[in-house]
């Protein structure tokens, strides 16, 4: 099963499979993804992928925050190594710029980053290059199965 075939089958699982939106353009950054959808950067959901020592730990935070290293490690007891593609694909089967939330296997950890709060409605990746999905924080936190909330983004540039 294709990777957006996964992020569709499992929204359908909540009856949200209309949500997920396909473009002509790419996805693939936050910059590009804010233009397709017609949003502010801190709406897009980014899903960032790492590997805590042997662990695969996926955050999803706002599209206008960048990782703190301190307080990663200090949540997750080791360093912020980010995933490489061939990681990210033999765990998931994604690839970077369609690095989504949905249809995760069991044994990636995802976490939710509260900087997705300041916001009533967000857009992660749907599985592609070209996708997205609009979702409240709540129901991401609900249609992903999401291990938890954390606090590891530093404050978005102005605050």
């Amino acid at each position: 099963m294709s990777p957006i075939e996964r992020v569709r089958e499992s929204l359908r699982g909540y009856g949200a499979e209309d949500r997920l939106m396909e473009f002509d353009v790419s996805t693939a950054t936050v910059e590009l993804a804010a233009e397709a959808v017609g949003c502010e950067p801190g709406r897009i959901a980014k899903t960032l992928s790492f590997m805590a020592g042997a662990e695969p730990v996926f955050v999803v935070a706002a599209g206008d925050r960048r990782i703190d290293n301190r307080k990663f490690k200090d949540r997750f007891a080791a360093k912020a190594k980010m995933m490489t593609a061939e990681e990210l694909d033999r765990l998931t089967g994604l690839h970077f710029g369609g690095v989504c939330p949905f249809g995760l296997p069991d044994t990636v950890h995802l976490y939710l980053d509260e900087s997705l709060r300041d916001w009533d409605v967000i857009y992660p990746a749907g599985g592609t290059e070209s996708s997205a999905v609009r979702v409240t924080p709540e129901e991401l936190e609900r249609f992903t199965g999401a291990r938890g909330w954390v606090d590891v983004c530093k404050p978005a540039a102005g605050e």
